[in-house]
């Protein structure tokens, strides 16, 4: 990884091969970079799986890119996955997971949102962006391994850079910030990247996991802040400096695509606003602690219930 400081990918997307007979699911996968993923993947001839908490709003984004692209009938399917609820993650990977997958993207996420709590206590963000992607790669990861070269590609965020990881206060009950849980919850997502593609590198397994990130885009997400403040100014910040959903996804889709992409790199894009080449830049070092990585995934393990590459 040392030897690996940057890359620039100039219109990463312009010569790939086709992804007729690819099997991908995309978590999230019917807004915002979720939708533009679906959409890019489906287009170049994937299958897509998208996995939704709101079926009826994926299944009617699945219906209105079917007929504005002329998609074939079961091009994109849509099913039933709630993160936060550990039997969903269960019952989605067994009913997804029947077939080989050779492409996981773990997209969906919530961010800054007011206090909560999944079953077990923990802060909504933490147990939602981590935990339930953590879980959902545990039970796919026998259908990745039957996959085409296959990729795990997690969402995070450039924020990680500034988090904390703190897995002594998962509650966050008594000292909770939006803006902390939400950062620290991307913070685990690289640590989670990194770490599952050293686990898979040291059995010899053919997966490779990336982490990849939007940059400042114009997505739903923001609007989710519990301070109006927050939420205008986050507003007209994107507006001045942010992308649109369709060009700041050119990290995640080199990272899951790209033949020359490298898992040590962290994928996001760069440049024009309307036209972003890919940049890979090295993780910080806090990406790549091995202590911390090994007590994330040791806790993950215990409260998810799911245990991978161990």
């Amino acid at each position: 990884m040392d030897h690996l400081k940057h890359a620039r990918l100039n219109n990463p997307l312009s010569k790939l091969p086709s992804l007729a007979g690819r099997r991908a699911i995309v978590t999230g996968g019917a807004s915002g970079l979720g939708l533009v993923t679906t959409r890019s993947l489906a287009l170049r001839g994937a299958d897509v799986v998208i996995g939704a908490r709101d079926t009826r709003k994926a299944e009617a984004v699945r219906d209105r890119l079917t007929a504005e692209h002329g998609l074939g009938a079961g091009k994109i399917t849509v099913a039933p996955l709630d993160l936060i609820d550990p039997d969903s993650v269960y019952q989605f990977a067994s009913t997804i997971g029947r077939a080989s997958v050779d492409l996981l993207v773990l997209n969906a996420g919530i961010s800054s949102v007011p206090l909560r709590h999944n079953h077990a206590g923990i802060e909504s963000q933490f147990a939602t962006n981590h935990l339930g992607h953590f879980a959902l790669t545990a039970h796919l990861l026998p259908a990745l391994e039957q996959g085409a070269h296959a990729r795990v590609v997690t969402v995070s965020s450039a924020l990680y850079t500034q988090a904390t990881l703190d897995l002594d206060d998962l509650t966050s009950s008594d000292n909770y910030s939006p803006g902390r849980a939400y950062s620290r919850s991307k913070l685990a997502n690289v640590l989670f990247a990194v770490e599952l593609n050293r686990r898979l590198l040291a059995t010899g397994s053919p997966i490779r996991s990336f982490a990849a990130h939007p940059g400042m885009a114009r997505t739903p997400l923001h609007a989710t802040y519990p301070s109006a403040a927050t939420r205008i100014v986050t507003r007209v910040v994107a507006g001045v400096i942010g992308r649109e959903p369709e060009p700041a996804d050119i990290g995640v889709l080199t990272a899951a695509l790209h033949p020359d992409a490298q898992p040590e790199l962290f994928w996001g894009p760069a440049g024009s606003k309307t036209r972003p080449d890919a940049q890979g830049e090295r993780f910080r070092t806090k990406a790549t602690d091995p202590a911390a990585a090994a007590a994330l995934w040791e806790i993950s393990e215990r409260l998810t219930d799911a245990r991978m590459l161990s």
